[in-house]
């Protein structure tokens, strides 16, 4: 099945990552990750910004209330929703400038997981973690490449991951006490690179496809069954809002693109799939 999706906002990103859609929030946030700014849509299609830092790899809710920015190497904590509220600093996770945060998400349980790259891109240099509490991280998958998209079954006993480079979707099996386990491949990309996810209430796995110009939804056996088309390349990420959770929305990338060529690179883009998703899984930090 081919879905054609269309931009929802100008190309106001440089290179859009992690959109999350919350009913508090009043509609989209997504990051633009290299400038380290926030991005948040509104229902008029409105786009406000706020700068954190020097990189802002992914936003998430808080389930008390507030939201959670990973930065550079720090994790930073809002008390309230309002995209402009202080932020709090639970601390430098690690001292290795050469390595930065680079996507994450929450389990069924509200921890939440990080993951890591080098700059450079360096294989084997980054992780994903998982966050205690106080912000401590503990490595749960060690010597990854890229860490990228990681979201949870309908069912909460599977997480689905992307390391970039293997070029394939993982899936591990999940329990509260052991955390995750048993990885093993899910769905090999044959279009493109493997960068955000999404699961869907029926247990399809819809993932941006980093050079590849489109998303997968690749079902609960690991075959792909819907392609949505866009018409720029770095294809980053993919969340389900609107209020009923049955629109896709689609942030992009313009790092590297020729203007003339594709023009819409950097905006976020909308789709109808046909199918909804859940409520995003909020941190309990």
């Amino acid at each position: 099945m081919a879905i054609i999706a269309s931009p929802v906002t100008d190309p106001v990103a440089h290179h859009g990552e992690g959109p999350v859609w919350h009913p508090r929030w009043g509609g989209l946030r997504w990051v633009d990750m290299l400038a380290g700014d926030l991005l948040a849509l509104d229902g008029r299609g409105g786009v406000r910004r706020r700068h954190v830092g020097s990189l802002a790899a992914v936003v998430r809710p808080r389930a008390g209330g507030g939201f959670l920015v990973a930065a550079e190497r720090e994790l930073l904590l809002a008390g309230t929703d309002d995209l402009d509220a202080p932020l709090r600093s639970l601390g430098e996770a690690w001292h290795d400038t050469s390595v930065r945060m680079n996507e994450g998400g929450c389990d069924p349980d509200g921890r939440f997981y990080i993951g890591s790259m080098a700059w450079d891109q360096s294989p084997g240099k980054g992780s994903l973690y998982v966050a205690a509490p106080d912000g401590t991280l503990t490595v749960v998958l060690p010597e990854v490449s890229i860490s990228n998209g990681l979201d949870f079954s309908p069912a909460g006993d599977r997480a689905y991951y992307a390391d970039t480079t293997t070029g394939r979707v993982d899936v591990l099996d999940y329990d509260p006490g052991r955390g995750l386990t048993g990885r093993r491949p899910f769905a090999v990309v044959e279009r493109g690179q493997p960068d955000g996810l999404t699961v869907d209430a029926e247990g399809g796995v819809w993932v941006a496809l980093w050079d590849g110009g489109a998303v997968h939804r690749y079902g609960p056996d690991g075959a792909l069954d819907a392609v949505v088309e866009l018409p720029v390349r770095k294809v980053t990420a993919v969340t389900f809002g609107g209020d009923d959770l049955d629109r896709l929305f689609i942030t992009t990338s313009a790092i590297d693109a020729d203007r003339v060529e594709e023009p819409h690179a950097g905006a976020v883009f909308t789709a109808e799939p046909g199918v909804r998703g859940r409520p995003v899984l909020e941190a309990a930090l």
